[in-house]
């Protein structure tokens, strides 16, 4: 089975990140699944505009993901730049000329960006179906998503089947008669959505969710210094030290991320009974992060040093990741016309 992930080259990778969705993508590589994991630096451009910065933030991901424990020499595991497959733009540009409009105009996160008040481009508005072709192009079985991001997964099925229904003409009624949903053969495979119910909601610095959008995050590769110093600045409330502390600060929600079960009971018990401020449960994050973290942080400084190396695992990837995608495309560009 193939499965496929992807993260975006638009920030620093933070908690967040991490225990929402980077440790069960890491997993998912000794599944015995072919996993494909892209950087996507084109996503990217809808919200980084300087060619360095992209650049420098896409390099930072692979750095991120090799040194959490991606490996990259396992036979089922491609990491890649989502730009150095260019059947991605192609089979964008066939998917967009089927794609109803009416389906994007629906799109959950359209509709929250322009609420916020961000500038509808073309590039927000079409995001969707170039989220498509990142999953179709490689006939991909399931996609890992939390269900916040289900309807990103039910939209690319959607423009799937539109494509196939557009250039092949019994492929409706082959749909129609299938039993149980079951998979019905068409230009493109109809991905599966692989629900991530247990998907962490990891709280930042203020109790919202952790996103570089409220610059409220812990970064996993940050100075040290300066991580330490976010830690310690984690909303609480001014409740003394000898009294019961509230278990809906963002500390509570950290620790329980990071502490084993028994320790997680006594932090419980001391956060019902009292006799330890806030700022002992901070120091004690602060130790459990560098615990789980170290040894990953010191990977990276070593990868960084040889960015010849990091270039390869990309380099190789993406001629995996082209290799799947080119018996993908030759179905669609026969099925279009676009080949003689």
């Amino acid at each position: 089975m193939r499965v496929l992930s992807g993260i975006q080259s638009s920030g620093k990778l933070h908690l967040g990140n991490y225990f929402g969705a980077i440790a069960q993508f890491l997993e998912l590589q000794n599944s015995g699944n072919e996993c494909l994991i892209f950087i996507a630096d084109l996503h990217a451009l809808t919200t980084v505009r300087e060619g360095a910065r992209l650049r420098e933030l896409t390099r930072d991901v692979a750095l991120d993901y090799l040194a959490l424990g991606l490996d990259p020499f396992n036979p089922n595991v491609a990491l890649f730049r989502q730009s150095d497959v260019p059947e991605i733009t192609e089979l964008f540009w066939i998917l967009l000329s089927v794609t109803p409009m009416g389906l994007l105009e629906r799109a959950h996160s359209y509709k929250d960006k322009i609420a916020k008040g961000i500038a509808p481009d073309a590039g927000l508005f079409t995001y969707p179906v170039l989220m498509a072709a990142d999953i179709l192009a490689y006939d991909s079985d399931e996609v890992p998503v939390g269900r916040d991001q289900q309807q990103h997964l039910e939209m690319a099925r959607d423009i799937a089947i539109k494509l196939n229904q557009t250039f092949d003409a019994k492929y409706i009624d082959r749909l129609n008669a299938s039993k149980h949903g079951q998979d019905v053969h068409g230009i493109l495979k109809i991905p599966r959505a692989r629900i991530q119910d247990a998907t962490a909601v990891v709280p930042g610095l203020d109790g919202q969710k952790m996103s570089k959008s409220y610059q409220n995050t812990i970064d996993l590769f940050g100075d040290d210094a300066q991580t330490k110093k976010r830690i310690m600045s984690i909303k609480t409330d001014s409740t003394p030290v000898e009294a019961p502390k509230d278990a809906s600060m963002p500390i509570h929600a950290l620790l329980k991320l990071f502490a084993s079960p028994e320790e997680m009971k006594e932090i419980d018990r001391t956060f019902r009974e009292g006799g330890k401020g806030y700022g002992h449960y901070k120091q004690r994050l602060q130790e459990l992060f560098f615990e789980k973290f170290g040894a990953a942080r010191a990977a990276r400084r070593e990868l960084e040093k040889d960015p010849a190396k990091v270039e390869a695992v990309l380099a190789k990837g993406a001629a995996r990741a082209r290799a799947c995608a080119a018996p993908v495309m030759e179905r669609v560009r026969q099925a279009v016309g676009l080949t003689r």
